[in-house]
């Protein structure tokens, strides 16, 4: 089993570059995205040429979409790591916390966490997160969490050890909408 979160992603974004060449030569992928500060998201995709997507224009230097990994289960450490795919507290580690504060995806209303699943199954952690969701307590006026933000399960193929969950959650920080659309795509390691 791979341990490094890193090369996980970077060999997820060569795949995605060689599938879509093939099957989506209109984007192409990038590893480590600059994001808001001194923050990268994982994997992005951005436009071969520049060009409107819907009403809004994408140069080549404009990601269309971005994407965090996440390993489940974390590695190990300390408890608060455990719930990294949601949360880092203050350390702003967490997957769907960088998300809800604008720190990854402030110029998108729809973005993707892709878990790499290496124990469990997704029946597993989509109750193990929503777990988490509903424990977590609002010590922070930037992230108030709250039960509406649970993962719904959208998709779940065992044959190709795929699922697909999505929640919405409320943000705050400079971003484009006051909520965020994120998909969450699993693959079974």
């Amino acid at each position: 089993r791979e341990d490094s979160e890193e090369k996980l992603n970077s060999q997820l974004c060569k795949y995605l570059n060689v599938a879509s060449g093939q099957r989506f030569p209109m984007v192409y992928f990038h590893h480590e995205e600059k994001q808001t500060l001194n923050r990268r998201v994982d994997l992005s995709a951005l436009p071969r040429e520049s060009q409107f997507i819907g009403t809004n224009f994408h140069s080549i230097y404009d990601p269309i979409a971005v994407f965090e990994g996440k390993r489940l289960p974390a590695p190990c450490g300390s408890s608060l790591r455990q719930q990294e795919y949601v949360t880092g507290g203050g350390n702003r580690s967490g997957g769907i916390q960088r998300f809800k504060l604008g720190l990854h995806g402030a110029k998108h209303r729809i973005a993707a966490i892709v878990g790499y699943l290496q124990e469990g199954d997704a029946s597993h952690w989509i109750n193990t997160i929503n777990g988490w969701i509903v424990g977590l307590n609002s010590e922070s006026a930037e992230e108030r969490w709250t039960a509406e933000e649970q993962l719904s399960h959208v998709l779940n193929d065992l044959e190709r050890g795929l699922s697909v969950c999505s929640s919405q959650h409320r943000r705050s920080g400079d971003v484009v909408s006051e909520t965020i659309d994120l998909q969450h795509l699993w693959i079974k390691m």
